[in-house]
């Protein structure tokens, strides 16, 4: 008999939706974030260090805007944090054309990170709340796709924009990608408002215990172990989107912002896998594999001297991150209850943002005192670190089992605490 979980629909409209605002969230972020280090060192002769503070000071304005948005997101404010948070990123992008200079560009940078901070906390609570439970997994890894995507596809639009037709036009392009979103995300919020007048008169009384339960629980510290191995997974990247272009200046690569291109089609590739994957064996299953091939991939670039092995190593790190983010954001949303939604995605965003700042400013340190070729090999201890508390953690406490918060007991998924015999108890009980 075909099991029930694969006849819950997750292809919704608004489900398609919330992914392509979230691609395009993300999309115009990342257009910008890779050409900007090669133009900041062009135009304004910055060092390695100034360079990396673009990225840093960015990540760490958009961190301190969902710390706030996380608690207007439990609050049901989530139309204010997307259009206040769209219309700042707005306005800070066009501002970049009146910047004459490194201190103006990164004040613009740094307000713009608080704009996108407070609009992309929004849209992944809002997708994890109308994923069917018994498909997490594989609904967050398809909508973690859109964010991966943009990731892999905004750096070579950027840079090819930039070497192209310049900087002002790259900026144009950037905010009229924001300005899009705002009608798509305009009948998301109408048919949010609409739901929510009426959801108090469904699940009442879970709803209700957990409205008076949230204040007394401000933090799940369930949620620290996966933040502190996706910011490990993110400062890897942070030393790709930061240096990849100028890590091809000094290899004499042709064009190497196509590692994106290639690091985009392994994500592709491996993330509907991995969602499946991931709601029968558990996060175990993709992280243990999923670090080699980042750890491999990176080793791989460091090597590059041609674009076909720029590829190969682009391929085979798309293939472990590909399968890594998703897996730990599905267990973030899992361990807590739905009303902290919110909290989860933006913790899972932050350590996002704080390790992409981190590998900035880290490995950018690095790169001055050594080359982008050590950088990168370097770059392979964060992941041996990672293994190494994600196994000494699960040896630990005597499981590599998420525990599923208890509103979410009766999704079934093999590797949790959702064991076989409650999960054939609860499908009895649904017959």
């Amino acid at each position: 008999m075909k099991d029930r979980s694969t006849q819950v629909k997750l292809w919704t409209t608004d489900f398609i939706l919330l992914m392509l605002c979230n691609f395009l969230l993300f999309l115009q972020l990342h257009m910008i974030v890779s050409p900007l280090p090669s133009y900041v060192q062009e135009r304004f002769h910055a060092n390695a260090f100034e360079v990396s503070l673009f990225t840093c000071l960015f990540a760490l304005s958009a961190i301190a805007a969902r710390l706030y948005s996380a608690k207007a997101l439990e609050k049901g404010l989530r139309n204010a944090m997307i259009y206040i948070g769209l219309s700042v990123a707005l306005l800070a992008t066009l501002g970049y054309y009146f910047a004459a200079g490194i201190a103006v560009l990164l004040l613009l940078r740094m307000i713009f990170g608080v704009g996108f901070g407070m609009s992309s906390t929004a849209f992944p609570t809002m997708a994890s709340d109308i994923i069917p439970v018994k498909r997490m997994g594989e609904g967050m890894g398809y909508f973690g796709l859109s964010t991966s995507l943009a990731m892999s596809m905004g750096p070579i639009i950027g840079v090819t924009l930039l070497q192209g037709s310049g900087f002002v036009t790259l900026m144009l392009c950037t905010a009229a990608v924001i300005v899009v979103i705002y009608p798509l995300s305009f009948s998301l919020t109408r048919k949010k408002a609409a739901r929510s007048q009426a959801a108090p008169q469904t699940s009442a009384g879970a709803t209700a215990n957990v409205s008076r339960t949230k204040e007394k629980i401000p933090f799940n510290r369930k949620l620290i172990l996966p933040s502190v191995l996706n910011c490990l997974l993110s400062i890897t990247y942070g030393g790709l989107v930061g240096f990849i272009v100028l890590y091809g200046k000094e290899a004499n690569l042709a064009n190497p912002a196509l590692f994106f291109l290639f690091n985009a089609l392994a994500v592709l590739l491996v993330r509907p896998f991995a969602g499946r994957l991931y709601d029968s064996k558990g996060p175990k299953a993709l992280l243990i594999p999923g670090a080699i091939f980042v750890a491999i991939g990176l080793t791989i670039l460091s090597f590059a001297t041609s674009m076909p092995i720029l590829f190969v190593a682009a391929f085979i790190y798309g293939i472990g991150y590909g399968s890594m983010q998703s897996s730990l954001q599905t267990w973030m949303i899992q361990i807590v209850a739905p009303t902290q939604r919110g909290m989860a995605n933006g913790m899972f965003l932050n350590t996002l943002d704080l390790g992409i700042a981190t590998g900035a400013l880290l490995l950018g340190a690095v790169a001055s005192m050594t080359s982008y070729t050590d950088m990168y090999r370097y770059s392979v201890i964060f992941m041996i670190v990672f293994l190494l508390i994600y196994l000494i953690q699960g040896k630990r406490s005597g499981t590599f089992a998420v525990t599923v918060h208890p509103l979410l007991a009766h999704t079934h998924i093999s590797g949790t605490n959702s064991d076989s015999k409650e999960s054939n108890s609860t499908t009895s009980a649904e017959k």
